[in-house]
């Protein structure tokens, strides 16, 4: 059976991540006794898009590829305004963010496959001397 293209963007993204130094792994809590580990980037990210989403009382699955130390599946869980999470940092400050991968973790969640994990886009450049338009 062939990956999808975004397992394989996925896969990709993590590697990127394993190559980083000091990766700060923060956990996702699912419901009662569920947990997984992501890096806090990822896991700031996810929270807001996941967030956004169940305030608007909507369902919806989200899928990732598992460590090859858990056998290098794949794990879906459906998520409900009705489960609770948790969301625990391994680092004390916010990591900065992304407003490009937050749309592009958006349009994934609000797919038919439902939320995956795609690899962290460029972040859009701050405008340089932006001018009022009005003279």
């Amino acid at each position: 059976m062939r990956d999808s293209g975004v397992s394989i963007a996925a896969r990709e993204w993590v590697s990127v991540l394993t190559e980083r130094s000091e990766i700060r792994m923060g956990s996702f809590h699912y419901d009662v006794g569920f947990s997984a580990d992501f890096e806090d980037r990822l896991l700031a990210h996810l929270q807001i898009v996941i967030g956004a989403k169940l305030r608007r009382g909507e369902g919806f699955y989200f899928s990732w590829r598992d460590d090859g130390r858990v056998g290098d599946g794949r794990t879906t869980i459906w998520i409900h305004p009705a489960v609770s999470l948790r969301y625990k940092y391994y680092g004390g400050r916010m990591p900065r963010i992304n407003p490009a991968w937050i749309r592009d973790l958006s349009i994934s969640a609000n797919s038919t496959s439902g939320l995956q994990l795609v690899p962290e886009p460029p972040a859009p450049l701050p405008s340089e001397g932006a001018k009022d338009s009005q003279d």
